[in-house]
């Protein structure tokens, strides 16, 4: 059997292309060193920004409403960075931005040393940033040891 070894590529569409782009200008290349660049694929616009594990990218919708994170679908896209202080780093960073993030806190009713930050999408996409908690350290230093 083969092994998912990582997410390849996430895509979102938006509502407005120049307004999502400079949004995700702020939170993905000034706030989280992502790269970017642009290409047309059948005819639309594209932007992609990367890193070294994944590419995002947005495309222009072809229909036109807000996103409800509680109709099926997307509830919300979460980006992991290695440390707590890592998250209030973002957290303060976005802030600077104008992008209304939340004060990066603890959440001890998902995990002990879950901590995170949350934010919005011109398009209503809720969108989060949470350390590298312990147990997903576990998960992938002892995948072959576990059984469940």
């Amino acid at each position: 059997m083969a092994e998912v070894i990582g997410i390849d590529h996430i895509y979102i569409t938006v509502s407005d292309l120049n307004v999502s782009e400079r949004f995700y200008d702020r939170v993905m290349i000034e706030a989280l060193g992502f790269r970017k660049n642009k290409f047309t694929l059948a005819g639309d616009p594209h932007i992609q920004y990367f890193n070294r594990l994944f590419g995002f990218v947005l495309r222009p919708a072809r229909v036109l409403s807000k996103h409800e994170s509680h109709a099926p679908g997307l509830h919300h896209f979460c980006l992991r960075v290695d440390s707590p202080a890592e998250v209030h780093a973002v957290a303060e960073q976005l802030r600077r931005l104008g992008i209304n993030a939340t004060e990066a806190k603890l959440y001890p009713e998902y995990a002990p040393d879950y901590m995170a930050t949350f934010f919005e999408d011109p398009d209503g996409i809720r969108l989060e940033v949470t350390n590298y908690r312990q147990e997903r350290r576990d998960r992938h230093d002892h995948w072959s040891q576990r059984t469940s």
